[in-house]
């Protein structure tokens, strides 16, 4: 039984450290062939928008503000992708929600 929690401890300390890297990790995505750049951090929290001044120079607000939603969901996916693969593999396929 010790052991069984010994290894519980274990893996607890090993997801919260991977948890921790992936907050820390940037993800970008980008549209348009990246006229719009978009970078999250691993907890999904906006950190940048870059937008290259050619696509200021047209009037169609609405095909930029498409872009910046299609590279924010671009960085999302990354993101989420990442955090399956590092925290998926230490759960060892249990199925636990949000990993």
């Amino acid at each position: 039984m010790n052991q069984l929690m010994k290894q519980a401890q274990q893996m607890q300390a090993r997801m919260a450290e991977a948890q921790r890297e992936l907050a820390e990790t940037p993800f970008t995505g980008e549209a348009g062939g990246g006229v719009v750049k978009v970078t999250l951090s691993g907890a999904q929290e906006l950190l940048a928008i870059k937008i290259e001044p050619a696509a200021l120079a047209g009037s169609d607000a609405e095909l930029l503000e498409d872009l910046i939603t299609a590279a924010f969901r671009a960085a999302q996916a990354a993101a989420r992708q990442a955090g399956e693969e590092k925290l998926g593999g230490l759960t060892g396929g249990l199925g636990l929600p949000g990993f």
